[in-house]
């Protein structure tokens, strides 16, 4: 991922980051960190990038020349999104970092003084953001802070991939208590069931710490949480038909924007999917207003109100069957030379994968949610986990079917979403009789109802 910062003080961000873990990162080339000095586009004399603000008021503003050379020289013709630090900007949360780690490239814009002119901004802004109610020197440490949240979601960064899912702030809770040696410390014990060595104990434990915190100490937050749980224990009333939106729900990817008795709306930013769900298979208006308008693709769980959705202007794409396994018992898996995939196969995948959305493809590669069968060294085949997390883009090279190759590829993916503590699920095309086959063999439930797939006149 490419960091580019463009700022007055350049040291300052290099400085500031190089001791640090992103530092590390850099130096394995996992980051890139580019400090871009604004003053070095100025035209003006002494390098002055600065100047008196039209209507009168205390302060110098920065101009636009110099900002725009500066971004332009970054960015070019390419669409960057660009992030401006600003006390006036949309709030920094963990799930804009997430939204914003997917990104193969970043651009962040520090002002200084009394701020930016706001013709540039107009021009080069995807996203202005604050970091808190306060008002700072300067964009610097803003952007640093920044940096550092959304790369430690990168892959490889911190080493361990699990370790950002299980920290503060994941599906709206907060870090469970974490003990080391000595197992006794001023006469205080490590809890005895971090000693038992029992997982499912533990895993029991360190949730109901986190709970336990969460409702103390943000309150907010917590209320956040048992609001999903509560929508997750009506939907799996009827499991196999809303499986998607559990466990969009269950891993912390999707936020609900909408709940009213049996009208649900569901956004996963990162995916940009929307999920939505009424009993009486009708959209109402108030569900329709709260999809967000960047939302890309809709899954639906009625005819109905698939109908009134393309009424209003979104596009039929698909409808399919929804699969699932429910077992926790891994499945067997024949083909022994299956492993993740890493950015060296994206011309492979994107050659043989029906989907023209080459950063799709890399986002899902750098998460490490994608995986190969490989002979003599070289893949012949893949399949993935979709970012609003059903599974798919499977494939297999002609040479290697009839092998049970595919079988092999989809037992391996449903293992690794055991041991993440997924129920994975897929959706199948309707017509579609040997993916459908593939699923009976493997164990997989089919659900009652089908999904439909909706989405704007640009993606469709």
């Amino acid at each position: 991922m490419k960091f580019h910062v463009l700022t007055l003080f350049p040291e300052m961000i290099e400085q500031g980051l190089a001791p640090s873990i992103i530092g590390r990162a850099v130096e394995k080339n996992i980051l890139s960190l580019n400090a871009v000095n604004i003053r070095d586009f100025s035209k003006e004399k002494h390098s002055k990038v600065d100047d008196y603000t039209y209507g009168g008021g205390a302060g110098m503003l920065l101009q636009a020349q110099p900002v725009f050379d500066a971004w332009k020289s970054v960015a070019g013709d390419r669409k960057v999104r660009t992030v401006y630090l600003t006390p006036q900007g949309t709030p920094f949360t963990q799930k804009l970092a997430a939204e914003l780690a997917k990104e193969p490239e970043l651009i962040f814009l520090c002002g200084h003084y009394e701020g930016i002119d706001e013709r540039v901004l107009e021009e080069v802004v995807t996203d202005s953001v604050s970091i808190g109610d306060y008002v700072l020197t300067g964009g610097e440490l803003p952007a640093m802070v920044m940096i550092d949240a959304i790369a430690r979601l990168v892959p490889g960064v911190l080493g361990n991939d699990t370790s950002a899912e299980e920290e503060s702030f994941f599906n709206d809770l907060l870090e469970y208590p974490q003990y080391s040696r000595p197992e006794t410390w001023h006469e205080k014990k490590v809890p005895e069931v971090l000693l038992s060595g029992d997982h499912k104990k533990i895993t029991k434990w360190r949730l109901e710490r986190s709970i336990e915190k969460t409702k103390r100490v943000r309150p907010d937050l917590y209320a956040k949480y048992a609001l999903k749980q509560e929508i997750i224990k009506k939907l799996s009333k009827a499991k196999r038909n809303h499986i998607h939106m559990i466990e969009s729900l269950s891993r912390g990817l999707g936020e609900v924007l909408y709940y009213d008795n049996d009208a649900l709306v569901i956004y996963d930013r990162g995916g940009e999917t929307v999920m939505l769900h009424a009993g009486n298979d009708s959209v109402t208006e108030a569900m329709y207003h709260s999809i967000p308008k960047e939302a890309k693709l809709l899954l639906v769980t009625g005819a109905g109100m698939a109908r009134q959705l393309e009424e209003r202007g979104y596009v039929f794409i698909c409808r399919c069957s929804q699969f699932l396994y429910t077992a926790k018992e891994p499945l067997p898996v024949k083909y022994k030379e299956i492993r993740p995939l890493t950015l060296q196969d994206l011309d492979y995948v994107e050659e043989h994968y029906d989907y023209e959305d080459r950063a799709y493809l890399t986002e899902r590669l750098q998460a490490g949610m994608m995986y190969g069968a490989y002979h003599e060294n070289r893949p012949v085949g893949f399949i993935g986990v979709h970012a609003e997390g059903s599974l798919g883009m499977l494939y297999v090279d002609p040479a290697y079917r009839r092998q049970g190759l595919a079988a092999s590829l989809e037992a391996y993916l449903i293992n690794r979403c055991i041991e993440r503590g997924w129920t994975a699920y897929g959706h199948v095309i309707n017509g579609n009789e040997e993916s459908k086959r593939l699923q009976d063999k493997l164990g997989l439930y089919q659900a009652s109802n089908d999904v439909y797939w909706l989405g704007t006149a640009e993606e469709a």
